[in-house]
């Protein structure tokens, strides 16, 4: 059996096991004006990767896009990236100034799904930080978004940001029988495809998103002679802690993005850290929460699951008001983790209570499509304005079993068997019902 085909398969147990880890929590410039100066540094997308066992990605769900008038490709994006340094302490309010600090060489890796004819395409890139919480490089917003992406005719780019998926590392998932795979990295799962790749850390990290943005922009090799016209920045989970930091110190910068999609994010950005070093994920957990600074142009939308809310990610503590750039959807029945992501194994994998089944997948589509007409036209239908916020419950209450609503239909609950130690929260009043309905509605 090849390598890709045994981390597809070990991969559906690993997304299995963060499944089950959220079922006990819940389970059944200034913005970006699209500009790019020829003086700033960009990546280097001319090489095309080829040979080993294809393009690996940790993925339970193929990508299968030829089907639908697109191709995949993969490049290797090099260049010499900078790390950051805060020049003051960092602020709740995520007014944060940054300033590059040391440079290094970096060779890492994209991979594209783009239309294969250029009046096919939309103008839209959406631009994912891939996840490496696995120990390896994952795509879980592709998956999320993949119908939505291919309907509007969006180009799609996964960028091998961080350490860990290139050159391996620690592994905050653990999934029994996947050792042979976590951790490892792409550098060893496959060296004949990309042992020649060289990652310096995750402090260089955010240049190195930002130098793959500029090189999208220039329609080179990796873009088939597209003309990119708006990028937006996409992440979930650890990812999209990456993103608030991004977000509020290298954005201002930079202005790399039009547009922002954060997706499961926690109360805390991704910290900044040296050369060589990985992030401290686990340890950056609990620290002051941040807030998205409110004083830059390029819209964000905020989109959380029920699971996120509270629990370990905790985001309940950053919730901050709809403002001209920035809007926060949060859906009631939906777990970090759930069956869209698990896809075809949802049903095999043994948590103890159903899997989570709520339309998660549903809203973040209609969230991308807000986000994509907020970057074209500057301005936010009223679809997307003033989202009711779940009610929280005071601790020690169980929630009245009202049934929750997620597009006008109830979700199955868990089994009353299973203890969990913390008790979702509800939409049950009608004006929010109404709401979720209306952004299921255009998914």
């Amino acid at each position: 059996m090849s390598g890709w085909r045994r981390s597809r398969l070990w991969l559906l147990h690993l997304v299995g096991v963060a499944a089950c880890a959220v079922v006990a929590a819940g389970c059944s410039d200034d913005g970006s004006n699209g500009s790019s100066s020829s003086l700033e540094p960009a990546a280097d997308l001319s090489e095309e990767i080829s040979g080993g066992n294809g393009p690996f990605i940790g993925s339970a769900v193929p990508a299968g896009v030829e089907q639908f008038g697109y191709v995949e490709r993969e490049y290797v994006a090099s260049g010499t990236a900078s790390s950051y340094t805060p020049t003051v302490p960092l602020s709740g309010d995520g007014r944060w100034t940054f300033e590059p600090d040391d440079t290094a060489p970096y060779r890492t890796r994209i991979l594209v799904r783009r239309p294969a004819h250029a009046k096919d395409f939309s103008g839209t890139v959406v631009v994912e930080w891939l996840n490496v919480s696995g120990g390896l490089d994952a795509d879980p917003d592709y998956v999320s978004l993949k119908e939505e992406l291919i309907r509007q005719g969006h180009a799609w780019v996964g960028v091998s940001a961080q350490l860990i998926g290139v050159e391996g590392g620690p592994v905050l998932v653990v999934a029994p029988g996947g050792e042979g795979l976590a951790g490892k990295g792409l550098k060893t799962i496959d060296p004949a495809r990309y042992g020649s790749l060289e990652h310096p850390g995750d402090g260089f990290s955010f240049d190195i998103f930002t130098q793959v943005a500029r090189a999208l922009r220039m329609r080179g090799p990796a873009m088939g002679g597209l003309k990119p016209r708006r990028l937006l920045a996409a992440g979930e989970s650890q990812s999209a802690l990456a993103l608030v930091t991004y977000y509020n110190g290298v954005q201002p910068l930079t202005g790399a993005f039009d547009g922002f999609f954060v997706h499961s994010r926690a109360s805390v950005g991704l910290p900044l850290v040296g050369p060589g070093e990985y992030a401290d994920l686990a340890g950056g957990l609990g620290t002051s929460p941040t807030f998205f600074r409110t004083d830059l142009g390029a819209p964000v939308i905020d989109l959380q699951a029920e699971t996120d809310v509270t629990g370990i990610l905790d985001s309940v503590v950053v919730r901050q008001p709809d403002s001209d750039t920035f809007r926060l959807w949060e859906v009631a029945g939906t777990a970090h983790a759930d069956a869209h992501l698990l896809g075809p194994i949802a049903d095999a994998v043994d948590c103890g209570a159903p899997i989570n089944a709520g339309p998660l997948h549903l809203v973040a589509k209609a969230a991308l499509r807000r986000l994509d007409e907020w970057v074209r036209t500057g301005d936010l239908r009223r679809s997307a304005r003033n989202q009711p916020r779940r009610r929280r419950h005071r601790a020690g209450r169980h929630p009245h079993p009202a049934r929750r609503c997620a597009g006008g239909r109830a979700l199955r609950r868990p089994r009353p068997e299973v203890q969990h130690p913390l008790h979702p929260a509800r939409i049950d009043d009608p004006v929010a019902c109404r709401a979720s309905r209306r952004a299921l509605s255009v998914a």
